[in-house]
């Protein structure tokens, strides 16, 4: 049985994974009318992947008796100068998300919650994974300048990494 303390900060985490899958699904979209269908590619399946691990925490957060709460979304940014800044943004998200799971994970250990604690280790190495993607494309972006965006936009579809499957658990 998950205590207040942890279903509290698990239930802020699904709403964060929430808007992580929004702010993906708005980039995509301002990427695709911007003729970027590989950096909307990337992002639609970044948003994908970012509503995954929110099911996983409301799955996990009821599996332990506690109960998940499908929290109102803010409204992401819609529009952007540029692609840099598009990823930019995603690193600098990123980074916020890993310090939230690292809050939680600190949290279980100070509440002496090692089943939540063992759930969210997946999390923590799917940060460092997913930080690092952004960071391989942000030195792609310095190498190819402003000149050479076609390539990039055509590149960046084999730097998509496959989605997780919503139905195991980590």
């Amino acid at each position: 049985m998950l205590n207040k303390k942890i279903e509290d900060i698990c239930n802020r985490q699904v709403e964060r994974e929430g808007y992580s899958s929004n702010l993906y699904l708005a980039m995509a979209s301002w990427a695709e009318v911007n003729g970027l269908s590989g950096v909307a590619g990337w992002m639609y399946s970044q948003s994908d992947e970012e509503r995954i691990h929110m099911l996983k925490f409301i799955k996990y957060i009821n599996e332990r008796g506690g109960k998940a709460v499908m929290p109102s979304i803010k409204k992401p940014a819609t529009d952007f100068k540029s692609v840099e800044e598009v990823f930019k943004e995603v690193l600098k998200h990123e980074e916020f998300i890993t310090a939230s799971i690292n809050e939680i994970v600190a949290l279980t250990l100070e509440e002496k919650d090692f089943n939540t604690h063992n759930f969210l280790l997946w999390f923590v190495m799917e940060q460092v994974e997913e930080e690092a993607s952004v960071r391989i494309v942000l030195d792609k972006l310095r190498l190819v300048g402003k000149n050479s965006m076609y390539e990039f936009d055509r590149d960046i579809m084999g730097l998509r990494r496959p989605a997780v499957n919503a139905g195991t658990n980590p």
